[in-house]
């Protein structure tokens, strides 16, 4: 009997660590991506370049580019 109620604890305390790991990931996951798009909105109030030009995405953002790209299947 005593076996089987520390099987218990021992699955339950593992979930529940489990789970706070998770949690204390996850907060610290939306944390990082809230300051990554503050520091974005930052550096293209001070360049001008758009947060898609600023990790090199600005030619699929630019119409003409774009269309003479194989990214996007139609012009704008």
């Amino acid at each position: 009997m005593a076996n089987s109620n520390d099987n218990w604890f021992q699955t339950t305390a593992a979930r529940e660590i489990h789970l706070e790991q998770l949690k204390q990931a996850e907060r610290f996951n939306g944390r990082a991506a809230m300051l990554g798009i503050v520091i974005g909105i930052i550096t293209e109030g001070l360049t001008g370049a758009g947060i898609a030009h600023q990790i090199g995405l600005g030619p699929l953002v630019d119409g003409y580019a774009a269309c003479r790209t194989q990214f996007l299947p139609f012009c704008f």
